[in-house]
């Protein structure tokens, strides 16, 4: 289930909203412009599926979104945890870039189609914690301050939407706000 966990955003500790609710979820983001939507699950993908595996499973749904969000680009991607070296530093490399608050000029829409993480969109004061789970669809309007933390074992599979192929590049703010609201592993250990 979908998490959503509002805090001010000077205060960690204070939780204003926790909700697994789906249209509580749907209602609290749509004011901010947030789209958030569930697709059903497809079952019976490949442990390291390739992009074309995952964009065939979820086709219909895909060709909707880019047809009504005029989408150029689309691809999956999968991180699968592996016991290497190599592994450990690519997943810790990843997520510590991630963990960055930053912007995109482009919406960041992005489907769990296995796996999950967390959105964090700071937003009017506050910080809006979206735990995404399989068959969470979530659309982050472009120039929207937000940080992704996929966890210190990152394990999902995503579809990612685009407008071009820099849309994905984060403009980074410096603020260093991630380091004080709970972290990926945490929320997932509160439930």
């Amino acid at each position: 289930m979908t998490l959503l966990t509002v805090w001010p955003d000077t205060d960690a500790s204070q939780v204003l909203v926790r909700t697994e609710d789906a249209e509580e979820i749907k209602g609290e983001l749509k004011q901010l412009g947030v789209r958030f939507d569930r697709w059903p699950v497809i079952t019976g993908l490949p442990a390291e599926p390739s992009s074309d595996e995952v964009l065939a499973a979820y086709e219909s749904y895909v060709a909707k979104v880019v047809e009504t969000e005029g989408y150029v680009y689309v691809d999956a991607l999968h991180m699968t945890p592996a016991d290497t070296p190599e592994w450990t530093s690519m997943a810790a490399e990843a997520r510590q870039k991630f963990l960055a608050e930053h912007t995109h000029d482009d919406d960041e829409d992005r489907f769990f189609a296995r796996g999950s993480g967390v959105f964090y969109l700071h937003v009017n004061g506050k910080v809006y914690g979206v735990l995404c789970e399989a068959g969470d669809l979530l659309s982050v309007p472009a120039n929207t301050t937000h940080w992704f933390d996929m966890g210190t074992r990152p394990d999902y599979v995503a579809i990612r939407f685009f407008h071009d192929d820099d849309g994905w590049v984060g403009n980074f703010t410096g603020n260093r706000l991630a380091e004080d609201f709970p972290s990926f592993d945490e929320l997932t250990a509160s439930r």
